[in-house]
């Protein structure tokens, strides 16, 4: 979609849904660049909330097919904190938390670090459901995610 150096940033809103937790989940993403956007939405029979809010994150810079300058928007603690600040202290104990116990989605992590380390990203974090028009969008699109395993 882009090169760091040729294009403007990339806008990313994703976001995860889930009914019942675990249960049917589901994960969207809107991205917008030079005047284009992209809806992504997908799903899992069996998850859990915090899975969907990664595989959104996940999924959206898969989707890049080239190096560019993200500005991420994510309204999850848990992936805004995770890629921030937890992130290298997991790394550094192999894959553990502080209190040495495994680190939870460990799989997404690695693949969310895999693709962070592709990009350019400026992590943003926004407040759900109080009108950013991105993150309605990105919620209505993890929705249909879920609708499309049930």
């Amino acid at each position: 979609m882009c090169v760091v150096t040729d294009e403007p940033v990339v806008e990313i809103w994703t976001d995860g849904a889930c009914k019942g937790n675990p249960g049917p989940g589901g994960w969207g993403a809107l991205l917008r660049a030079n005047g284009h956007e992209k809806e992504l939405f997908g799903g899992e029979a069996v998850t859990t909330n915090n899975r969907m809010e990664l595989r959104a994150v996940i999924e959206a810079l898969r989707t890049l097919n080239t190096p560019c300058r993200v500005h991420l928007h994510v309204d999850s603690q848990y992936v805004m904190n995770g890629i921030t600040k937890w992130i290298a202290g997991w790394k550094r104990n192999g894959w553990r938390t502080a209190s040495k116990a495994p680190v939870k989605n460990e799989d997404l992590w690695r693949e969310l670090d895999a693709e962070v380390a592709r990009h350019d990203v400026h992590w943003v974090w926004v407040r759900g459901h109080a009108g950013d028009e991105g993150n309605e969008r990105a919620d209505a699109l993890a929705n249909r995610g879920v609708d499309s395993v049930r």
